[in-house]
């Protein structure tokens, strides 16, 4: 029953469900949106990616076999595209308020950045999962991964700088300081 909560007039029976997105005080955390807390680990991953991928590209070189070593960053990209998707959703459940105080067409841009993110990174994983073959197509990939990396970096790069113009050019974060 994940994503949905007992209906407050149910009686407490779990007969009767109502979206997550009825119940606004559950995208909060102390006070704050729940987008503005999850976001900093997509961010924070998709700056540490490519430095992981640099990382097990020499650690297969020297010290343990390559497809091994792969295998780190292979998690994280999933961790990251996890993330991300996470972050998409609280996004989306948080919009509506947000877009009362921000520009429709900043809030386009964020959106469709965060889409762009979602699918390059999902891109990148399945083609990085290839490079955990032990054999010259898994080499391949290893070397299409850590070039998508840096895809998955600007992509980032974007969704966080489009993140950042809504909160600090366009005061989002008013939409829960303001008077409801």
């Amino acid at each position: 029953m994940f994503g949905a909560a007992v209906a407050p007039d149910s009686g407490g029976e779990a007969r009767d469900t109502v979206p997550v997105t009825h119940f606004p005080e559950l995208l909060m955390l102390n006070n704050l949106p729940l987008h503005a807390l999850i976001v900093h680990m997509p961010i924070a991953l998709t700056v540490l990616v490519p430095v992981f991928v640099v990382v097990a590209l020499l650690l297969g070189r020297r010290y343990m076999k390559p497809a091994h070593a792969w295998a780190f960053p292979v998690g994280m990209l999933a961790l990251l595209l996890a993330s991300g998707v996470v972050a998409d959703k609280t996004g989306e459940q948080q919009e509506e308020k947000v877009e009362r105080v921000v520009p429709e067409s900043a809030l386009e841009t964020h959106e469709e950045a965060a889409e762009l993110f979602l699918v390059v990174t999902g891109g990148v994983l399945v083609l990085a999962a290839g490079g955990l073959m032990s054999n010259k197509l898994g080499a391949t990939m290893r070397v299409v991964g850590a070039v998508g990396s840096l895809a998955v970096l600007a992509a980032g790069w974007n969704v966080g700088h489009s993140g950042g113009a809504l909160v600090y050019q366009h005061n989002a974060g008013s939409a829960y300081t303001s008077p409801k």
